[in-house]
């Protein structure tokens, strides 16, 4: 719905970035489930599957799937579109991040953000912006490494125009 599935010249190791679709719920509940988890939520597949059902039905977001060879599924992201009054230009909510420890240390992560810088790029939008904890210390080396800059204590913001 807010650009097109990332060039496959772009994949790293046979991973796709691509655009997820209902599809892709079966795979997806766990890792969502798991990104939960990892922010101290108890686990909830059923709750997870009724969200992410609810948002695919609502075209409310976008959700972006690291696709392995096999299909299986190896992370995701999911942004949200605000505005912003100020600059007057769309701006994306990158809220969930999250790849699977086994895939961990493949750049996954960085796939999945570079897809994001693109979205926000391809739809005018003024950037990217995102919130994690501050003991997230992966995260938050990651989100410096791409471009993104502290603003406060926890909130980043990447400027795309």
């Amino acid at each position: 719905m807010f650009g097109d599935d990332i060039d496959p010249e772009s994949c790293h190791h046979m991973t796709q970035i691509r655009t997820a679709t209902i599809a892709d719920l079966p795979p997806l509940v766990p890792l969502f489930d798991g990104y939960r988890q990892f922010y101290r939520h108890p686990p909830d597949e059923k709750a997870a599957r009724e969200f992410l059902a609810a948002r695919f039905a609502a075209k409310d977001s976008v959700i972006y799937v690291a696709a392995e060879a096999d299909h299986s599924l190896s992370g995701f992201v999911q942004l949200y579109p605000l505005w912003s009054s100020t600059r007057l230009k769309r701006l994306w909510l990158l809220n969930d991040l999250y790849v699977h420890p086994a895939h961990r240390g493949r750049h996954i992560s960085k796939l999945l953000i570079g897809r994001c810088i693109s979205l926000a790029r391809d739809t005018g939008a003024c950037g990217l912006q995102l919130e994690t904890q501050k003991s997230n210390l992966i995260g938050n080396s990651l989100y410096r490494q791409q471009g993104f800059v502290l603003s406060g204590e926890n909130f980043y913001f990447l400027k795309t125009d």
